[in-house]
């Protein structure tokens, strides 16, 4: 690969670790402050189907999970997981420390369920591989998240749902950015 083509992918990998970083606070200061419903001693709430509600939270964290992968593909796997500890750090300052706490381990653990199915997959799949991987992880983020967050798997379809619309939002960038790559003969990290 070519140095400006090297050069490329890490500025284009450094603008997707960075965004990722920041898709974890975002993700929990909305919880506390954003959304269409928001009781008291509750997670703010937004609608993500007609009568399917979810804690607000949840359109960051499914962007997460597509930002994850392309991370992965500019970067490699260890940047992905310096990420996390960046967004968790963050958090702290953000949001109550049990849903940092709660996120962090969520992250984590959705972070290997889908690093589990899209590393197999990306070089010859990419675009199946992310949203496959992504399904993996939002269904462990959801559940980890919301039991240890609330106690609770009352908002675990809202959740996936939420999350589903957003890698499906994402899928087209991912496909871009498959049919770019192979134009310029940018090999992933």
């Amino acid at each position: 690969m070519s140095a400006g083509l090297d050069r490329r992918r890490i500025c284009e990998g450094t603008a997707f670790l960075v965004l990722y970083a920041l898709t974890i606070p975002a993700a929990n200061w909305m919880i506390g402050h954003l959304g269409t419903v928001c009781p008291a001693g509750s997670p703010c709430l937004v609608p993500v189907a007609p009568g399917l509600m979810a804690p607000s939270g949840v359109v960051m964290a499914g962007l997460a999970l597509v930002l994850r992968d392309l991370v992965q593909r500019r970067l490699g796997a260890g940047a992905s997981l310096a990420a996390i500890a960046a967004g968790a750090a963050i958090s702290a300052a953000l949001a109550p420390p049990a849903i940092v706490v709660a996120s962090t381990a969520a992250f984590l653990l959705s972070e290997l369920a889908d690093f589990a199915v899209y590393t197999p997959l990306q070089r010859r799949r990419f675009v199946t591989a992310v949203a496959l991987s992504s399904l993996a992880g939002l269904v462990v983020d959801s559940g980890v998240f919301l039991y240890l967050a609330f106690g609770s798997l009352d908002f675990l379809l809202g959740q996936i749902v939420g999350k589903a619309w957003m890698v499906v939002l994402a899928l087209p960038v991912a496909r871009w950015l498959r049919r770019r790559d192979e134009r310029l003969g940018l090999v992933p990290a």
